[in-house]
């Protein structure tokens, strides 16, 4: 999923195309493609890559591909575009945009089970003879695409998906956490979590919402199929967005003025009956890029990732 622009990096391009400042100077794109064509040589066989882009962004992710030949991963590689909602301003009126038209943002990473089957690409991995799908960020450099554990563990399991989870750094960490709703599998966001609940513990002292949900999850593809034709629910954010107001003048706020829609992967967890949890090592499998600096910043992931390859 690379759908984000990297704007809180404070780069101008698509998430994808952001260089952590590894020595190498590779963006992560690169960094995720290189993991790719190791584990397609380790098991001699070929590995579709599938990378869902935003309206936004999309040709400046083709464009940039085209520019590095495609890492070399040419034949692999199949875009596809998610979804957009409209964006309305506090009083519940539709933004326009600068180009005249409604003001849309990207639904979010819940949009991609709908984008799959809209875009043919379920049409295609079938082609393809594709059964396991792994689904994960482009802003986690450590996220590991293709892991035979985890499919091993949803076949011997008989479920149709499984996720990663790793141990809350502490009861308030900003991470939606597992857990069950209604007897299915569901992930409860921080924002939504009382202190209370945040800090409960089971017999064993461990927290009882303290796996976290990392966005790397694996589904049949008829999960996929099931899901993306469920619509899902719509969480709102406030955000900043430029527009054209009724006199026709451009405004560009300097503070949130706009709310945007998105749908949540792991809503559709409700659609399966069951789910393999696996709990890995953070140091191992969790670096994301997704703030300027202080947690989960360029700094944090370019030492998890050294770290990691050093030990390799």
């Amino acid at each position: 999923m690379a759908g984000g622009q990297g704007t809180r990096l404070g780069h101008s391009g698509p998430k994808g195309t952001f260089d952590i400042g590894l020595d190498s100077h590779k963006s992560l794109f690169e960094l995720l493609c290189d993991y790719l064509k190791e584990e397609a040589a380790k098991y001699n066989v070929q590995i579709p890559w599938f990378i869902m882009t935003s309206k936004e962004n999309n040709h400046d992710t083709i464009e940039f591909f085209k520019k590095h030949k495609y890492f070399g991963y040419e034949k692999n590689i199949y875009f596809f575009t998610q979804g957009q909602l409209p964006m309305i301003d506090t009083e519940g009126k539709i933004l326009i945009g600068e180009d005249g038209l409604i003001k849309e943002a990207a639904d979010g990473h819940g949009g991609v089970y709908e984008s799959l089957l809209k875009s043919g690409m379920t049409d295609k991995m079938k082609e393809l003879g594709i059964e396991w799908v792994f689904i994960g960020g482009v802003d986690n450099c450590l996220v590991k695409m293709v892991d035979p554990v985890l499919m091993g563990i949803a076949i011997d399991k008989h479920v149709t998906a499984a996720g990663k989870s790793v141990v809350k750094a502490n009861p308030h960490e900003k991470v939606g956490a597992f857990c069950k709703k209604n007897g299915k599998p569901s992930v409860v966001e921080y924002s939504e979590i009382t202190d209370e609940m945040a800090e409960a513990t089971d017999e064993n002292g461990e927290l009882l919402y303290g796996e976290s949900h990392i966005l790397c999850n694996l589904f049949n593809i008829s999960a996929i199929e099931r899901m993306g034709k469920e619509p899902l629910p719509y969480h709102s954010a406030f955000k900043k967005a430029t527009y054209i107001d009724k006199d026709g003048n451009k405004v560009v706020p300097d503070s949130p003025n706009a709310y945007k829609f998105e749908a949540f992967l792991f809503d559709a967890f409700g659609e399966v009956d069951d789910m393999a949890i696996l709990r890995v090592k953070r140091e191992e499998e969790f670096a994301p890029v997704k703030n300027a600096s202080g947690v989960d910043s360029p700094e944090t992931a370019r030492k998890l990732y050294n770290d990691f390859y050093k030990k390799k």
